[in-house]
């Protein structure tokens, strides 16, 4: 694993060159430089094209805004050049994932989804494909895993939403594909400069851009990626009929953003080490999960196949008033849902219904300097240690 300055390696296409992840993040996507023209085109904001009065609609030329956006499909190459396969943009992060689910599964097939994973993909599947016949497993992030015979796809999410858990992808796509089973990895906390899934054998990588992949708390934003044409296809298809398309201006702010994916997660990073160190040693914390730390248990998969570790920090504190004063007393960290922007925030997971302990804070560290951002929290913790538990 990378430490967390350190870019690792890739190809930018058009190029057999092997480049760092600074290189690879400012230049995925971007068409050869033009004089006279920006280095990022600007959105094109159209939802019609004009088309030939004789013959119509052509194949590989624009003509309705819902399939064709040219502004969409540079971002599209930029990801898909990071994930190292196909990649088609949503709306959201749970617009992709129920297009893969959709796409996917029919009624009698089984899926196997994350048990400590994003809620709502849970939620999701109990409501809307239960009921269409799909038998639904969970199974914690860490294993064990049930056997896969029989399985259609399994979800894997790593490392999982809030606990992050860390599950061996390539053991367990292996696994998988002895019985024909599709392997989807949820990537949103990673992001691909922190692994690449479809290298480490899965079919599909699906995630919400929302957070640290565009990092500006600005837009909201999904993805799939893979690398087999007919699935991607399916993808598409079902994307162009439900409609699940991002907007121009928010396809071109992502890829804006995505310059500076490097710089942004290798701070992150650096700060999620310093709280965590902190965080592990406060007597107001019960416990704390992160995978750089020693004592984690993720520590060693994680070591072994991500190249940099996320500035997501998950820690419990004695319950729901000590949250609440530790936000109180602290002046660089806002209370906020979601994850991976430039500013500090906490999400007490319980208020959203997530079955997680009521203290339980996942922490998303932001660019600040860092011995601030410590002394900030070290400050907020000593006043949230004198709350009685609730």
């Amino acid at each position: 694993m990378s430490g967390p300055d350190a870019g690792g390696s890739g190809l930018v296409a058009g190029g057999p060159e092997p480049y760092g992840d600074g290189t690879r993040v400012v230049r995925a996507g971007l068409p050869e430089p033009e004089p006279g023209q920006p280095f990022l085109p600007g959105p094109v904001l159209a939802s019609i094209f004009a088309l030939d009065p004789d013959t119509g609609p052509v194949p590989g030329r624009d003509s309705y805004g819902r399939p064709d956006s040219p502004t969409r499909r540079l971002l599209e190459a930029a990801i898909g050049e990071l994930e190292g396969g196909e990649c088609l943009t949503f709306a959201t992060g749970m617009a992709a994932i129920s297009t893969l689910l959709f796409t996917v599964l029919r009624p009698g097939d089984t899926v196997v989804l994350p048990s400590d994973g994003y809620y709502l993909t849970r939620a999701f599947a109990q409501q809307e494909l239960a009921p269409r016949g799909v038998t639904i497993r969970l199974a914690p992030t860490a294993g064990p895993y049930p056997s896969f015979a029989g399985v259609r796809l399994v979800l894997l999410e790593s490392p999982s939403n809030p606990g992050l858990e860390v599950c061996d992808i390539a053991q367990v796509a292996a696994a998988a594909h002895e019985h024909g089973t599709l392997v989807a990895v949820d990537n949103t906390t990673a992001t691909p400069l922190g692994q690449t899934p479809l290298a480490l054998g899965a079919d599909v990588v699906v995630a919400s851009g929302t957070k640290a992949l565009t990092g500006h708390s600005d837009l909201l934003l999904g993805y799939v990626a893979a690398r087999d044409p007919q699935l991607v296809e399916r993808m598409r298809s079902w994307r162009t009929g439900t409609g699940g398309i991002p907007g121009n201006v928010d396809a071109w702010l992502a890829h804006r953003s995505l310059a500076t994916l490097d710089l942004r997660l290798a701070r992150q990073s650096a700060n999620a080490a310093a709280v965590a160190a902190l965080l592990a040693g406060h007597p107001a914390v019960r416990s704390v999960r992160w995978p750089g730390l020693p004592t984690d248990p993720s520590t060693v998969v994680a070591a072994r196949q991500m190249r940099r570790l996320p500035g997501v920090v998950t820690f419990e504190l004695a319950g729901r008033a000590a949250v609440a004063e530790f936000f109180r007393a602290s002046r660089l960290v806002t209370a906020a849902t979601s994850f991976g922007g430039l500013h500090t925030t906490g999400d007490r997971r319980a208020q959203w219904g997530d079955d997680v302990p009521e203290g339980l804070v996942r922490l998303s560290c932001g660019i600040e300097t860092t011995a601030d951002l410590v002394a900030d929290i070290a400050r907020a913790l000593d006043a949230a240690v004198r709350v009685p538990e609730s």
